[in-house]
């Protein structure tokens, strides 16, 4: 198999197959150093070709871009990916399969691209650049291969795993499965959320809600304004426990680094909440709580162990057919199977 080093997408599109299936797709970010994630590197295979794409350099990737709009693609562990494009692109390809999908309906315990390459080809990967600053130019051969191998099985391992759901009668399932991830990661997308609404925000009262949300668009716009990403300038672990601090009258426990003029805008911003009225803070998210009902206990027990027992039998994860929250919510009728369940895991558990 050749190793191609950069091609412009204008040049690289004329070369691609025709027909479903028969390009592989991997996209390098550099969201562990930047504050605005870019794609850095696109990587493409087909046949036995590998192409790398620097989207740096080029003035324009609409080649690229247009001729996805109507791909169908393979990728590996697609939905960063997915988000990626949906951010840079504002679109996910109409039909995008992915390996790691296809793996947890085959039942592998492990189905990381590295851990099927090894287990389907006997090929150890090197793992060196998984957390590289993509965004930095030259790249070192050391990134370039790693990004070439990340690509380079990923057709042979299509065919093996897409080979092996046809046999086992799982491909139509694989691919409603992969369309319910793509609709997703669009769906996530395009919503509004409150961002601020951190892990571990959700045993805070809301006066340290109120601290929390200033503390953390105090991070953002420290964040934006060095370009780094957001935890470069306070973990969420932080800003929880100043949130706490704050509410009690303690002084938090800043980094012993933090710049002046850092600490001086924090200190506004927490000058500033310190004075919103109750009216002004945020309210904590209401979620129903259901009282202890021996009827609903004893029924999910009943799904839960039938879900088991259908696992063990097709050797897949419990979870992949149904989680155990999205069981509760049918069970506590809550939603209809349909709303919450693809059509082959309501099949299976005659929901």
């Amino acid at each position: 198999m050749s190793e191609t080093t950069y091609i412009e997408s204008e040049n690289l599109v004329p070369l691609l197959p025709d027909g479903p299936g028969l390009v592989g797709f991997d996209l390098e970010a550099d969201s562990l150093y930047r504050y605005s994630e870019r794609i850095c590197l696109v990587q493409v295979c087909y046949g036995d070709e590998v192409a790398l794409i620097d989207p740096l350099a080029e003035a324009s990737l609409d080649p690229m871009v247009e001729w996805l709009t109507d791909a169908t693609i393979w990728m590996h562990g697609a939905d960063y990916d997915m988000a990626l494009m949906m951010k840079e692109w504002n679109f996910v390809p109409p039909v995008l399969l992915d390996t790691q999908i296809a793996a947890q309906l085959l039942g592998h315990e492990r189905f990381g691209y590295a851990s099927l390459v090894e287990q389907y080809f006997e090929v150890e990967l090197s793992k060196s650049s998984q957390k590289a600053d993509w965004g930095k130019r030259p790249l070192s051969e050391t990134m370039l291969k790693y990004a070439i191998n990340d690509v380079r099985y990923l057709l042979p391992l299509a065919a093996a795993v897409e080979k092996s759901l046809k046999e086992l009668g799982r491909d139509e399932w694989f691919l409603e499965s992969c369309a319910a991830s793509r609709v997703k990661v669009i769906n996530r997308e395009s919503s509004e959320k409150e961002s601020w609404r951190i892990s571990g925000s959700g045993k805070l009262n809301p006066k340290q809600l109120s601290i929390l949300r200033a503390l953390w668009h105090w991070r953002d716009g420290e964040a934006a304004k060095w370009n780094r990403p957001s935890f470069m300038v306070a973990g969420n672990k932080d800003l929880i426990q100043w949130s706490e601090d704050l509410s009690s009258g303690k002084a938090p426990r800043l980094h012993p680094k933090l710049r002046p003029d850092r600490k001086q805008r924090l200190n506004s911003a927490i000058d500033v909440v310190l004075e919103l009225s109750e009216e002004d803070w945020p309210k904590r998210p209401v979620r129903a709580r259901r009282k202890k009902d021996p009827t609903f206990v004893a029924r999910l027990d009943e799904v839960m162990k039938h879900r088991n027992v259908i696992a063990e039998e097709l050797k897949i994860d419990p979870s992949v057919i149904a989680s155990r929250p999205v069981l509760e919510q049918i069970v506590g009728k809550n939603v209809e199977p349909a709303e919450i369940l693809l059509s082959w895991q309501q099949g299976l558990l005659n929901l």
